[in-house]
């Protein structure tokens, strides 16, 4: 079993910056398929960006190509999402997600495991 716990968000104005971390407990990341995804009140769960567990492919949805960067350290056993230029439409709870299988998928039912979020307000 592997715990991930969220921390990071908050409310910013739009232009800010926040770095969301996503700290996991119970077992290793570093076999892992890490992801955020992203959820507005009313909208489905949608991908944010997700990175291989030796970090050599990373993809990113079209709208924070650009803004967003993730990343990872095995070492922490954390994952990490920097977002610059953050726009209203971002407003969403942020969940961290852990996938064992070997391929970076963008599906949200591809993961086993999730944190319960952390909630990111873009105000205009």
């Amino acid at each position: 079993q592997v715990q991930l716990v969220e921390s990071g968000g908050g409310l910013v104005q739009a232009g800010g910056s926040l770095r969301l971390a996503c700290a996991a407990s119970g077992r290793t990341l570093s076999r892992y398929t890490m992801a955020w995804f992203r959820q507005a009140p009313g909208k489905e769960r949608e991908f944010v960006a997700a990175i291989s567990p030796s970090a050599d492919i990373i993809y990113y949805v079209d709208s924070v190509k650009g803004r967003f960067t993730i990343s990872r350290d095995n070492a922490k056993n954390t994952v990490l999402l920097q977002m610059n230029n953050l726009k209203p439409e971002d407003t969403a709870v942020y969940l961290c997600a852990a996938d064992t299988g070997f391929v970076v998928s963008r599906r949200f039912n591809d993961y086993d495991y999730w944190g319960q979020g952390t909630q990111v307000t873009v105000s205009s």
